[in-house]
């Protein structure tokens, strides 16, 4: 759907929410909360999901964050088949570390909100990957427009589809393409 200017205020209200939640774990002073993903790139029409990221230094089990997250609409996300791609480990992207335990992650969702929590290490290279993507099409207007047209495109291939999976996995081609010059940005922001 086209942009929505509520979807950071939504994100922020939640990642508040999560914050509250998150303060009784150890170390909670230094996770780090953030808006990800199309919702959080102004003007970048989205899947009306919020997603969410916090990085910590260490991943509690999924049953603890779980029990810290239960006063809230967030519940463990299993995925849709057992190779759901990003639901207990993301991808490492070409080029990074290929240490598996820096890609463990946990995943929540809460239909109520239309929201996806991401909770990934911080030393996470996927998780650093994905806040660069989004600073990057901020900065970057006529790659996000292109972008958008990629993913209305295999939105409209995979409307029929009974889960996400094909398309989040289609969208990688366009990310393989612009790592070079995203990565050659960061490097010179």
């Amino acid at each position: 759907m086209d942009y929505d200017p509520a979807w950071p205020v939504r994100a922020q209200g939640l990642l508040d929410e999560v914050r509250s939640r998150f303060a009784s774990l150890p170390g909670s002073d230094r996770f780090v909360y953030e808006h990800i993903g199309s919702t959080a790139v102004p003007g970048l029409a989205a899947k009306p999901f919020i997603d969410l990221q916090v990085r910590m230094p260490s991943l509690p089990s999924l049953a603890e964050l779980a029990d810290v997250l239960a006063p809230t609409p967030f519940v463990p996300e299993h995925g849709a088949r057992p190779d759901s791609p990003g639901v207990h480990r993301d991808t490492p992207r070409p080029g990074d570390d290929a240490d598996p335990a820096r890609y463990e992650k946990r995943l929540f969702f809460s239909a109520a909100d239309a929201a996806i929590l991401h909770v990934r290490r911080a030393d996470s290279p996927f998780a650093g990957f994905v806040a660069e993507f989004r600073d990057w099409l901020r900065h970057h207007p006529a790659q996000a427009r292109r972008y958008e047209q990629i993913k209305r495109a295999l939105a409209e291939r995979h409307a029929d589809a009974a889960d996400y999976d094909d398309y989040t996995r289609a969208k990688s081609a366009f990310l393989d393409e612009i790592q070079p010059a995203m990565r050659e940005w960061v490097r010179h922001r």
